[in-house]
């Protein structure tokens, strides 16, 4: 019974409409409504923030994978360009060595030819040296590319 009494005094409240408790009562639900409404409305664009933002992070790695890619083919092209330019290095160093050894084994010729020979031999014999090495060096190119 003593709920049945609480229940009458809110609709003895409810029903005497022009008193000022009436008035303070639906005010007050009225603060509680409007305050429950604005909480809603406020996690709804709470969740609309956290929804926009997580989009925004899902595009950033979305860019940073492309661009990532992008990178790595970048670094493969310069990879493979470096290896072909090593190649030609370690051709380019062979062909020197070959060079130099010719040179060196030419430059001996000729210090043997002076400590051996005669004035009049070396001469004739330069001249006909010359002569050979001009022929040779336009036949053979020096660098194959």
């Amino acid at each position: 019974m003593a709920s049945s009494s609480g229940n009458s005094s809110i609709s003895t409240k409810i029903q005497s409409s022009g008193s000022e408790e009436d008035l303070q009562v639906l005010t007050m639900d009225e603060r509680k409504n409007k305050r429950k409404q604005s909480n809603r409305e406020s996690a709804r664009r709470s969740r609309m923030r956290k929804r926009d933002h997580l989009e925004d992070l899902r595009k950033q790695v979305s860019e940073f994978t492309k661009e990532n890619r992008e990178i790595l083919a970048t670094i493969d092209m310069t990879t493979q360009h470096y290896l072909k330019i090593e190649a030609e290095n370690c051709v380019l160093r062979a062909q020197m060595g070959e060079l130099d050894q010719r040179l060196q084994s030419l430059n001996d010729m000729i210090v043997d030819i002076m400590n051996t020979t005669t004035f009049y031999e070396r001469d004739c014999y330069l001249t006909s040296t010359q002569n050979f090495t001009n022929t040779l060096c336009l036949n053979q190119p020096v660098f194959e590319w």
